[in-house]
């Protein structure tokens, strides 16, 4: 399976690119901005494509997709104000399962944030533009497309050591939640048709990561 990761360089994905390359069924496309991007990934034997997702055009991600079964989208403005979660989060986001389709990429998994829908969106607080914008840009993936989604919410990122243990659901109480979980989640996902057409929330928890998945 050949899978293009948009938002490679972030760090739950840098993560993912660590394990990817020791998983022989999974081949990662990194798409990434900056040039000076490209060794982390030449190193681990990763192949590059440079790609903006608010300059370039749907017709050239769709290019880049051709050849792909899958789609990771883990990229965010960072909370870096409006105009870029706006035309990152949510144009970008959409313009990525535009592409999609028209590559004919039927898998499409979306990394997103814990908690979207109204009772999220109304809190005011510093991300509230953010979980806006996501929110919108998951209900776009699942009422306005024909791709073969999930759609995965962690909880709080941190830099800890992952332990290969999480907890899923919806409607959990946030907590934390290791970003090399986050990535081994993702990595479960891609293995496991039975996330299809899912979403959950993922935590720090007791169950192994492909456990966890396999019971989705």
């Amino acid at each position: 399976m050949k899978v293009l990761v948009i938002g490679a360089n972030g760090k739950v994905a840098r993560h993912f690119a660590d394990f990817v390359k020791e998983d022989s069924a999974i081949e990662e496309l990194a798409m990434i901005r900056n040039p000076e991007q490209i060794s982390f990934f030449k190193e681990r034997g990763i192949e590059t494509v440079l790609l903006d997702l608010v300059k370039n055009s749907v017709a050239e991600l769709a290019e880049a997709m051709k050849n792909v079964d899958a789609i990771i989208f883990t990229a965010g403005a960072g909370g870096s104000g409006l105009d870029k979660t706006i035309l990152i989060d949510l144009d970008g986001a959409i313009k990525a399962m535009t592409a999609a389709e028209q590559a004919n990429v039927k898998r499409f998994i979306m990394v997103s944030t814990f908690r979207t829908g109204r009772e999220a969106m109304a809190q005011e607080q510093s991300l509230q533009i953010y979980t806006i914008a996501k929110n919108y840009a998951d209900e776009w993936l699942k009422n306005r497309t024909e791709l073969d989604w999930t759609i995965v919410h962690p909880g709080i990122l941190v830099d800890e050591p992952g332990t290969n243990q999480i907890k899923v659901g919806m409607g959990q109480d946030i907590n934390e939640v290791p970003r090399q979980d986050v990535a081994r989640t993702l990595l479960a996902v891609l293995h496991n048709d039975n996330t299809i057409k899912q979403e959950f929330e993922v935590l720090a928890g007791n169950t192994a990561v492909e456990e966890a998945i396999r019971s989705l």
